[in-house]
């Protein structure tokens, strides 16, 4: 298990998975509302009781099971934990995100900027906020990617 918050990774001990730390929260510098996002990568998303049950138990409650993702949060909902399978294009995404937002100032800045725009518009559907963030999202992947290359 890898991972730079921690939360769940006491309830997932000896399980084959990835655990990381993603979101505003795992930026420093970065304005962020008190919910702390992060990511596990399972070896198969469909076999649920391999990591649902610890979660649940642990006091996670259970708020999506689409096709490819989980999500569970704590009851308090200062905690997202997604569950993806492993190599799934959103784990990807996540890391390379959270990994250039930390890395450059100038899309830090850019996405900063933009939440600030977004949320003085006033949203009150937080999933038509996070799609009006996407293409700000979208250029920074894109740009994290060219200079991968």
């Amino acid at each position: 298990m890898s991972g730079n918050c921690g939360l769940p990774a006491h309830v997932l001990r000896g399980e084959s998975v990835d655990i990381e730390h993603i979101g505003q929260t795992s930026v420093s510098g970065l304005a962020a509302k008190p919910i702390i996002d992060i990511v596990i990568a399972v070896d198969d998303i469909t076999v649920e009781e391999d990591y649902l049950p610890q979660l649940l138990a642990a006091g996670y409650v259970l708020r999506v099971r689409e096709p490819g993702h989980r999500l569970v949060r704590t009851p308090e909902l200062d905690v997202h934990v997604h569950i993806y399978q492993k190599a799934d294009p959103a784990v990807t995404n996540y890391l390379l995100l959270r990994d250039r937002l930390r890395a450059d100032a100038g899309d830090r800045e850019l996405y900063a900027r933009t939440k600030r725009d977004l949320i003085a518009q006033g949203f009150d559907d937080m999933n038509a906020y996070s799609d009006a963030k996407s293409e700000a999202i979208a250029g920074i992947l894109a740009t994290a990617r060219a200079s991968k290359s």
